[in-house]
C-alpha cells in the first residue's frame, strides 16, 4: 500500500508506524471504549447468550452501587478476580460486544463475517479503515501496533495485504463464499503489512488463528481485556518481539484513538523503548494526550489533530512534512 511521492526522489524516506487505540475503532464503527462497554448492545444469537447477558447486568447493577465512582475497567479486573465463572462471563461479553457489528448470516445460522467475506467491505466502518490506510500509504508503514481485538484491519486490508508476522502463514476456517465455505478455506497472509495485536485477538485462541472472529463467540479467544491489572501473557509474547521490530527502525509515528491509560505501563513501556529514535509523532484523538506522548517520546515534535474528516488537512501536511527524510 506504500507509495512514494515523485517529489522524494533522492532521498532515503523513513518508515512511519502506526499505533491504534480503542478510539481508532470508536471512529470508524462505533465500537465502544472501556468506559462504554457494558451498554449490553448485543442482540443475543441463542438463548445461552440472553442468560449470560442478564447474569452479567445483575452483576454490574450490584458492583454500581458498592462503587458510584467505579471505572468500567476496576469492574472487570473485579470479575476476573471473583470466580471462574463471572471470569470467563466477562471476557465472553467484552469479546462478544465487539465482535456484534460483524455477524451476519451465514449457512443458516448466525456467525461473525470471515475476513475476506465481500460484505465486510460494506460496511461503512470498514470502508473508514480503508481510506484512512490509503491516506496514510503515502508515508511508507513499517507496520500496525494496536491493542484492539477487533478485526476491523483485517477486514479492510483482506489477507493478501497482511500478516502477523510471518508471511505466507495459514489461517484456519472457512472461505471467503459463506454459500460455499469449504472453498478457498485456510487461506494464507499474503501481505507484506506485519500487524502485532499485542492484546491477542477475537480470531486467535492460544494455539491457532481463525479466518473469523469465532473465538470472541464462543467466550475463549485469547485477549488481554481492558482492565487495572493487566499483565501481558507469555503466549503473546512473539506478537510483542513483533511490535518492538515496527516501532524500532521507525522514524514518524501516528498513533490513533490510543489512551496512555497508566495501567497499560507494560504497553507504554514497549512505546518508549521501541519509539527511542522517532522525531515526530501525530496523535490522532479527539483529546489527544499530548503530555503523556511527551513523556515516551521527549526527542519528537508532536502535532495534533481530530479524527477524519476534519483532521484531513492536518493529517495530509504531516505525511507530506520533511522531518523523515534524510537526504542523500
Amino acid at each position: 500500500m506504500s507509495t512514494i511521492d515523485p517529489e522524494m526522489a533522492g532521498a532515503v524516506v523513513q518508515p512511519t508506524a502506526l499505533v491504534i487505540g480503542a478510539g481508532f475503532s470508536k471512529w470508524a464503527a462505533g465500537l465502544p471504549v472501556a468506559e462504554g462497554l457494558f451498554d449490553f448492545r448485543i442482540t443475543p444469537i441463542k438463548a445461552t447468550e440472553q442468560g449470560l447477558i442478564d447474569r452479567l447486568k445483575a452483576e454490574k447493577r450490584g458492583w454500581d452501587d458498592d462503587n458510584r465512582d467505579g471505572l468500567a475497567e476496576q469492574f472487570i479486573a473485579h470479575m476476573l478476580r471473583k470466580t471462574n465463572r463471572t471470569h470467563r462471563t466477562v471476557l465472553w461479553y467484552v469479546t462478544r460486544r465487539l465482535s456484534e457489528p460483524f455477524v451476519a448470516s451465514i449457512l443458516g445460522g448466525r456467525q461473525t463475517l470471515m475476513i475476506d467475506d465481500s460484505r465486510s467491505k460494506t460496511l461503512l466502518g470498514v470502508r473508514r479503515v480503508q481510506r484512512f490506510l490509503q491516506r496514510i500509504a503515502r508515508s511508507p508503514i513499517s507496520g500496525i501496533v494496536t491493542a484492539n481485538y477487533d478485526l476491523l484491519l483485517e477486514y479492510a486490508l483482506g489477507t493478501q495485504f497482511f500478516n502477523y508476522g510471518t508471511k505466507g502463514e495459514i489461517l484456519h476456517g472457512r472461505g471467503k463464499n459463506p454459500m460455499f465455505p469449504w472453498q478457498g478455506a485456510h487461506p494464507v497472509l499474503c501481505g507484506d503489512l506485519p500487524i502485532a495485536k499485542i492484546h491477542g485477538s477475537v480470531s486467535w485462541t492460544a494455539s491457532t488463528r481463525y479466518t473469523d472472529g469465532r473465538c470472541g463467540l464462543r467466550g475463549d479467544a485469547l485477549v488481554v481485556p481492558p482492565h487495572t491489572e493487566k499483565s501481558r501473557p507469555a503466549v503473546l509474547q512473539r506478537t510483542w518481539q513483533l511490535a518492538g521490530s515496527i516501532l524500532r527502525p521507525s522514524f514518524k509515528a501516528i498513533v490513533f484513538g490510543f489512551g496512555f491509560n497508566s495501567y497499560d505501563d507494560q504497553f507504554l513501556s514497549l512505546l518508549a523503548a521501541g519509539g527511542r529514535q522517532l522525531k515526530a509523532v501525530l496523535l490522532i484523538d479527539v483529546v489527544p494526550k499530548v503530555d503523556a506522548a511527551q513523556r515516551l517520546w521527549p526527542s519528537a515534535q508532536i502535532t495534533t489533530c481530530d479524527p477524519p474528516p476534519r483532521g484531513d488537512r492536518v493529517i495530509a501536511a504531516w505525511i507530506q512534512s520533511r522531518y523523515a527524510e534524510i537526504h542523500q
